[in-house]
């Protein structure tokens, strides 16, 4: 891992307030379950903001996760300084591929004890397009399919940069990030196969109940 990053300070969009923009922390931080999505604490990062407790954050979304080499990729492909936080991801990871992380896949995370459990991918928003600023946004990085991954917390710790991740546990299944968000954004037909994955938040089963169901 090469940051944890966290928006202290949230940022006006227009009309919209929002906790995306999330810098490197210098000191550890505390992630612990946030509780619901509404009513509960928002992000599982402690001193981190979630402005839209309506569609970001609570248990199944406490921790976002993005790769500095996905990163890379679209610093070049859009001609930009993207530092690591930019996407509003709490975790800056190396030499991991998040997109091939399978749902319910376990990390543990520097050596406090933290473990967290994959979820779901990250669906792209009017918030990430607002405050990227960048024409057909959301259509762009869909059509990449890189989305990161959420994660809830099945062990509160502490976090800090440069920490180790050390993949824990491993699902039998092969549902991964990649297939959860083609199915839900590109490949409805790949719905079928998501059941397989029991970590997937309530509302994706859901959706993949209805769509088995027709």
């Amino acid at each position: 891992m090469l940051t944890v990053n966290a928006a202290q300070v949230p940022v006006n969009l227009g009309e919209l307030r929002s906790g995306i923009d999330k810098r490197p922390s210098a000191e550890p931080l505390a992630v612990r379950a946030p509780g619901p999505r509404q009513g509960g604490l928002g992000s599982g990062v402690v001193g981190d903001s979630i402005c839209d407790p309506r569609h970001h954050g609570g248990d199944d979304q406490a921790v976002y996760a993005y790769a500095r080499e996905d990163l890379a990729g679209w610093q070049s492909r859009l001609d930009r300084d993207l530092p690591n936080g930019t996407f509003g991801e709490n975790i800056t990871t190396s030499d991991v591929d998040i997109n091939d992380c399978l749902i319910g896949e376990r990390w543990s995370i520097g050596s406090d004890g933290l473990v967290l459990e994959v979820t779901s991918p990250r669906i792209p928003c009017r918030t990430f397009s607002t405050w990227l600023a960048v024409p057909g946004w959301i259509k762009t990085f869909t059509a990449a399919a890189l989305p990161g991954a959420y994660f809830r917390v099945i062990e509160p710790g502490t976090i800090r940069a440069a920490d180790r991740i050390e993949v824990i546990d491993r699902p039998a299944h092969s549902v991964t990030i990649g297939t959860v968000f083609r199915a839900l954004m590109l490949e409805p037909e790949l719905m079928p196969q998501l059941a397989a994955a029991d970590a997937l938040p309530e509302k994706i089963k859901q959706q993949v109940a209805r769509r088995r169901s027709r």
